[in-house]
């Protein structure tokens, strides 16, 4: 096992972006970047979150790589995103057009994509990078 979450984060709840180890490692990997500060969950999610709230991020390894905390939650329609939020969530070009087609992509892995589907919309900011990754910030 490589990094250990530092003491004084030990109390967060944990989690990875994505559905496969592949995705998560992309997607922690743009938020110790500073690209990603953003991301949205089904509204029944288990991990909802507070603004306020702080978060440590797994790689797809299980590793924990930074920690998040929740600036702002909001809940619109998937139809309803605009293109503020999908440039705040920092994937491919940042474009709506391309956060349609992978987030119909994703929901739709999981079975529960609909164009009216509910959505919790978080920002975010990155906290801290844990070990060496980010030290070229």
């Amino acid at each position: 096992m490589g990094q250990r979450i530092p003491e004084q984060y030990q109390h967060l709840r944990t989690f990875a972006f994505g559905d496969s180890p592949a995705l998560a490692d992309e997607l922690v990997e743009l938020v110790v970047k500073g690209i990603k500060t953003a991301t949205c969950s089904t509204e029944d999610e288990p991990n909802t979150s507070t603004p306020g709230e702080r978060w440590v991020v797994l790689d797809g390894r299980g590793e924990p790589r930074c920690v998040i905390e929740t600036i702002e939650v909001t809940y619109r329609r998937f139809n309803e995103v605009d293109d503020a939020f999908a440039y705040d969530e920092g994937e491919g070009n940042r474009s709506l057009a391309h956060w349609r087609r992978a987030h119909q992509s994703y929901f739709g892995r999981l079975g529960r994509y609909s164009d009216d589907m509910m959505l919790m919309c978080e920002r975010f900011r990155l906290v801290e990078v844990f070990g060496d990754a980010g030290n070229d910030r």
